[in-house]
């Protein structure tokens, strides 16, 4: 095989292609990344069989870890859509704070719904309220959408089981459990820096809501709400289960060593985890539309699973090639001395989500890249989780399909999306990475 500081620069421009080939030219992330494999495999001098082998237990046991934990999220985040619980939940909150903090109201909501629904559909969802409240309050839009925004956008990339972490959390071998605990206390701060940015800078821009619908008519018309309990229960169940799992597995064995302990184990690990979370999520389906829930609900959110799975699974390949390259020797030497620590990760996913726009492929491809590096670095990887999250919010412009989610559906200009909203997710971020960091001194 060629040497470590070739085999480097030659990840280097593997990443350039990726970004490239993404970014630019548009090509789809799971044959780039599948073809990144194999020409990096083969230009670093690994027998041709070798890296065919690799591939495919990379592919494979991505798929193993965390294959059914995204089908069963992405079909929990569906039902939540279809069933209103998303709106159920935003109404909870609202009379939590009351309409007068209306972007505090969205951000909260925000930060509640991201965790099982992609961030864009719930923008999406969640968009027609925002506008209606933008309106009753006398809230520019700009404030309203950006606090919504990045509400969305810190749980999406920083919480389990939006597939991302998930994905990360895979790859790099990090207790779930401790991912959802630390991510959820990133996105915390991470969130109310984009509220306050939302409230600080984005009110300068002054953008009157287009309101079809007041908010007591968008609450009308979708009739009686499910039960608030009920709406938050498919998302609280899981997290609680799978952190209650990892508190069964501390050393010092609070619930034992068998018998009951098992039985935490049994239902706190994600698969079983998220599959409760899905049955739970069938008590928000109305009566007579069980057979649609099952059949079309499901279907989709088993159709919509699939580009993450393979893109996911693509990215395991990759990361099993350099996994098998000469860079985790050459690194164990030339970067002992470094003290980057968690900073790297989000160095890395931010300069790849700035230059290619998907945050889902900036998490997948980082993770694959730092996944060699864990044992050499010292790094915690749960934290290494978080903060590959974190970078990935880093910063979401003109290449990011969500984007044009914001901008478009809040009626900002481009100009003005770009100074409200892509500003903040770069403070978002840095205020995340920053979280991370503190908590890395202690855990």
């Amino acid at each position: 095989m060629v040497s470590g500081t070739m085999a480097l620069a030659l990840l280097v421009a593997a990443v350039v292609a990726i970004v490239l080939l993404t970014g630019k030219v548009k090509v789809n992330a799971f044959l780039v990344l599948i073809g990144v494999a194999f020409v990096f495999g083969l230009a670093i001098g690994m027998p041709a069989l070798d890296v065919v082998g690799k591939i495919k237990t990379g592919f494979g046991g991505t798929l193993t870890n965390i294959g059914i934990v995204i089908v069963a999220g992405t079909i929990m985040g569906t039902i939540l859509e279809k069933t209103g619980a998303a709106l159920s939940m935003t109404q909870a909150i609202l009379k939590l704070v009351g309409k007068k903090r209306a972007p505090l109201a969205m951000n909260a909501a925000g930060y509640v719904v991201s965790v099982p629904v992609f961030c864009d559909s719930g923008f999406v969802i969640l968009n027609p309220l925002n506008k209606a409240l933008a309106k009753e309050t006398g809230t520019s839009m700009a404030v309203m959408a950006v606090a919504l925004a990045t509400g969305l956008y810190a749980t999406h990339t920083m919480v389990p089981p939006t597939p991302g972490p998930i994905a990360a959390a895979g790859a790099l071998g990090a207790d779930l459990g401790r991912v959802i605990l630390i991510g959820l206390i990133a996105a915390i701060p991470a969130t109310l820096a984009g509220l306050f940015w939302a409230t600080k800078v984005a009110k300068r821009y002054k953008i009157e809501a287009d309101v079809e619908e007041s908010y007591s008519d968008i609450i009308k018309k979708y009739g009686k709400l499910p039960n608030t309990f009920l709406s938050f229960l498919p998302i609280v169940l899981p997290i609680v289960l799978i952190l209650l799992k990892s508190l069964a597995e501390f050393p010092s064995k609070p619930f034992g060593e068998a018998g009951f302990q098992t039985f935490i184990r049994f239902i706190g690990d994600p698969v079983t985890a998220l599959i409760l979370g899905v049955l739970a999520s069938l008590f928000l389906v109305k009566k007579g539309e069980l057979g649609k829930a099952v059949n079309e609900w499901m279907g989709q959110g088993i159709k919509d699973s699939a580009i993450i799975l393979v893109i996911t699974a693509a990215g395991g390949s990759f990361g099993a090639i350099i996994a098998a390259s000469p860079i985790v020797e050459f690194l164990k030497t030339s970067m002992s001395g470094l003290s980057l620590g968690v900073f790297l990760p989000f160095v890395i996913a931010a300069a790849l989500k700035t230059a290619q726009g998907s945050s889902t492929v900036a998490i997948v491809t980082t993770a694959s890249i730092m996944a060699p590096m864990m044992a050499t670095m010292g790094l915690d990887p749960a934290l290494a989780v978080v903060a590959i999250g974190a970078g990935s919010m880093v910063v979401s412009h003109a290449n990011d399909s969500y984007f044009w989610v914001v901008s478009q559906f809040s009626g900002m200009s481009v100009q003005t999306a770009y100074k409200a909203y892509s500003s903040a997710t770069a403070v978002e971020g840095i205020v995340a990475a920053a979280v991370v960091g503190i908590l890395s001194l202690f855990m």
